[in-house]
């Protein structure tokens, strides 16, 4: 339930902090005190429509802040909790209203979107009015009703379960049909491809080694070159050693005849004969390393090409080749089996949809049902109301080939005002004062089934008196016995019937008396009495009021 309420600078209201009870509460105050401020208020704080103009004249912002208590179960913890927000203790929603328009929302203090406050608060909070049409003219909400009255919720969340299935049975026939569908038109090509990616056999990583194999070869190739050079010039009919060799010779033989003249020089070209041997050496070791079979890379061109030349063919690039082969096999695996395919899924199709079909029949069955006696349950709250001569009815129209998640059915709650009118939907046939009560009526055949933990109602009773407004009193105290409820009402007689009378009223304003403010005060019984007697009476208050005013608040329990 609504367990307290702050408000700070939004409109008349300057500061404002309500704690609220348990049962059923009224707001009353003379025309003009502010009673629809604090509904506006609330209502912000619920993810209403924000606007700059909502902000007291002379500030910058404005702010609500309203606490619920509520079950650890509830929908709406649900919500907050599925949303990444810690639910310990009460939920807190905050909104702060800024006077260029801008607006934050807070819910435990934590940043949240509008949209989602203003969903997590419609599972909190309901507001109902005169002009108020949210609970009444939507259709999927009447089938929402009807099924919260009948208990039907979770049968038709399994029906909604149901319809996923087969509408995913559905896709994925489709999906396999048109695949197969599409590789029949090209399955000559396909097959073609298939024979050609499979004798080519392309392999994961292959391009690079191939590419990686080639340019050392090619490399090889080059460098072969320079060192043949080398070894021709130190090996070949011009290599020097010869001729060095010879040189030697013939000084070590003429070293005898002078000596200490030549023996530097011997020593030598002796030493470059043995580093022109060494380097001979070299260059032979280095040509044993540099060589490579051509017909090698020959072989690794053709290949290289050849995977290239797949590539540009299929448009994918040579990476991709493995995948496609795996993908056309697939399809063309798909095309041979396809039709035994297709027929396992046709039959899986006809399996769901039939599940479907028993299951939302069923349903609808049972709604049809629902709709009499909900219907009934409604009928019998109208005479009270001042509505005796009028029906109400929640049509349930069935079109199995109108299948969604919801069922078969469209609910419309339809009513006849008077004898001899056509029925037609409530939206169009009821005017504000009997849409109100309709609501009520509706409300209470529902008790605790299909509601909001708070209810609040805005001066539904407008425009009745005497019995009837004593009859929408007694009803909003049944209904406060198993939701919270609060009504703004401007009759003594629902007034009477509260467990808790606020009464709401202007004055000057705490900080500056030149400007004028809302307050709101709890009431004790004399000051209750006083109220209600105001009510009666009007401006001028007599003694009889006051004791009309008694017997009220003596019967109002």
């Amino acid at each position: 339930m609504l367990s307290q309420i702050s408000i700070r600078d939004i409109v008349l209201i300057e500061r404002l902090d309500l704690s609220f009870d348990a049962g059923l509460s009224v707001l009353t105050g003379e025309t003009g005190a502010g009673k629809s401020i604090l509904l506006d208020s609330l209502s912000l704080a619920l993810g209403g429509r924000g606007d700059g103009s909502l902000v007291r004249h002379g500030g910058d912002k404005g702010q609500v802040t309203a606490v619920f208590d509520v079950g650890m179960g509830h929908p709406a913890r649900l919500l907050v909790r599925e949303n990444g927000i810690d639910d310990d203790g009460d939920l807190i929603f905050r909104r702060v209203q800024s006077a260029d328009g801008r607006t934050k929302a807070y819910v435990n203090d934590q940043p949240v979107s509008v949209q989602l406050m203003r969903q997590v608060g419609q599972l909190l909070v309901e507001i109902h009015g005169q002009h108020d049409d949210r609970a009444l003219v939507d259709t999927h909400a009447h089938r929402t009703l009807l099924d919260a009255f009948g208990g039907l919720a979770e049968e038709a969340q399994a029906v909604g379960g149901l319809y996923r299935v087969w509408k995913d049975a559905e896709r994925t026939l489709k999906k396999h049909r048109d695949k197969v569908e599409a590789a029949a038109r090209e399955a000559d090509y396909l097959r073609s491809s298939v024979d050609e990616l499979e004798t080519l056999s392309p392999q994961d990583g292959e391009e690079d080694d191939l590419a990686e194999r080639r340019s050392r070869m090619m490399k090889a190739e080059r460098i072969a070159v320079d060192i043949n050079e080398a070894s021709e010039f130190l090996n070949g009919n011009a290599s020097p050693v010869p001729l060095i060799a010879s040189m030697v010779r013939r000084l070590e033989r003429k070293s005898h005849e002078a000596p200490g003249l030549l023996e530097e020089t011997v020593e030598l070209l002796d030493a470059a004969l043995n580093q022109l041997s060494d380097a001979q050496m070299a260059v032979e070791a280095a040509l044993r390393k540099t060589e490579y079979d051509p017909k090698e890379l020959e072989r690794v061109e053709e290949r290289l090409f050849a995977l290239r030349a797949a590539a540009r063919k299929y448009s994918v690039p040579v990476t991709s080749l493995p995948a496609l082969a795996v993908r056309m096999i697939s399809d063309l695996a798909d095309l041979d089996a396809g039709e035994e395919k297709l027929k396992q899924l046709e039959l899986q199709l006809g399996l769901t949809k039939g599940a479907f079909d028993a299951a939302a029949a069923a349903l609808s069955a049972k709604r049809h049902n629902t709709a009499t006696a909900l219907s009934e349950a409604v009928m019998a709250e109208l005479p009270a109301l001042k509505l005796e001569r009028a029906r109400f009815m929640a049509e349930v129209s069935s079109d199995p080939d109108a299948a969604t998640a919801d069922g078969i059915d469209v609910v419309e709650f339809h009513v006849q005002t008077n004898p001899g009118t056509r029925p037609g939907p409530i939206m169009k046939v009821a005017s504000g004062g009997e849409l109100s009560r309709f609501l009520l009526a509706l409300k209470v055949a529902l008790a605790d089934r299909g509601s909001a933990p708070t209810l609040v109602f805005d001066e539904i009773d407008t425009g009745v008196g005497g019995a009837v407004a004593d009859a929408i009193g007694q009803r909003l105290k049944r209904l406060s016995k198993t939701v919270q409820v609060l009504s703004v009402t401007h009759a003594p007689q629902v007034a009477a019937r509260a467990a808790t009378h606020l009464l709401i009223s202007k004055g000057p304003s705490a900080e500056k008396s030149e400007t004028i403010a809302t307050r709101v005060a709890r009431m004790d019984n004399t000051a209750r009495t006083e109220e209600i007697a105001r009510m009666l009476a009007g401006a001028s208050v007599t003694d009889e009021a006051r004791a009309a005013a008694a017997r009220l608040l003596a019967g109002g329990g």
